[in-house]
């Protein structure tokens, strides 16, 4: 079946390797981007499956009016897939109010209005798939990757929630959790913040994002089909996390929690009426 697919984001990362995959087995593919100058190949390959948009995902307006315009267009679209993001490092001390209002607008607020815009035409067409780029930094939080770690945190409740509200609608909500990977996310578009030096016992990630100290174990190809793969699973998963070492680090980091939580069962019912009160 030629689905037709909504990704924003595909200048680089797993956007653009989903878009290149999705082209090459004669998809229809509507891309967002800033600006066309690192899909130029895909925009002459593809003139015709390669709809290309630009769009800025913190301009709320422009963003409803592209997904509007992109469902006319094609008369329905089945996946859509809100990629568009970028990590931010930095102690919470280290960070601008820019910094903050960035990060939030394009990881957290971003997302959420692209979802909302296009769940009004998935419920009149009568389902569809909507895939929510997250990192397993959305279960695991890091020292000096704070207000990453607030919007993937946010954005995972949000779908965890939208997914429950909308399946009565045929539409299937899936968070891809993915660990580190060969991408501009880390090799490239990763912000860091104005360090201090009071600080730099927490600076340990400026080697993660140094190529030269070694290269992360994801593969984005393997990544991004694993993603396409997942929107012919029914029911659609509500969360899958992608890499050996994210899984690993997400059990260790829930199986803690759970033990913590499991240690406050007389604090808990203390809280509580006494029986028949």
């Amino acid at each position: 079946m030629n689905k037709t697919w909504l990704i924003t984001g595909v200048s680089s990362g797993f956007g653009r390797e989903m878009a290149r995959q999705l082209l090459e087995a004669g998809k229809t593919v509507v891309g967002t981007v800033r600006n066309t100058e690192k899909v130029e190949d895909l925009i002459e390959k593809f003139p015709d499956a390669f709809d290309c948009r630009i769009l800025d995902v913190t301009d709320v307006p422009a963003l409803h009016k592209t997904v509007k315009d992109a469902f006319e267009k094609h008369g329905k679209i089945d996946v859509v897939v809100s990629n568009a993001g970028y990590g931010l490092f930095g102690c919470a001390e280290e960070l601008s109010d820019a910094d903050i209002d960035k990060i939030i607008a394009t990881d957290l607020t971003g997302s959420i209005q692209l979802i909302r815009s296009a769940l009004p035409f998935m419920r009149k067409q009568g389902g569809g798939r909507i895939i929510q780029i997250s990192s397993y930094g959305g279960q695991v939080a890091y020292a000096a990757n704070s207000l990453y770690h607030a919007a993937k945190f946010g954005i995972e409740g949000f779908c965890e929630s939208v997914a429950q509200e909308v399946s009565q609608f045929g539409i299937g909500v899936t968070i891809v959790e993915p660990g580190g990977a060969r991408t501009e996310f880390r090799y490239g578009s990763a912000h860091v913040a104005n360090l201090m030096p009071e600080y730099e016992s927490c600076h340990g990630f400026l080697n993660m994002l140094d190529a030269s100290k070694g290269l992360a174990p994801g593969d984005p190809a393997r990544m991004a089909a694993r993603i396409i793969e997942s929107v012919d699973k029914d029911p659609a998963p509500l969360r899958m996390v992608l890499g050996s070492q994210a899984l690993r680090a997400t059990l260790d980091r829930l199986e803690q929690r759970v033990a913590d939580y499991k240690t406050q069962t007389e604090l808990a019912a203390s809280t509580d009426f006494p029986a028949g009160e």
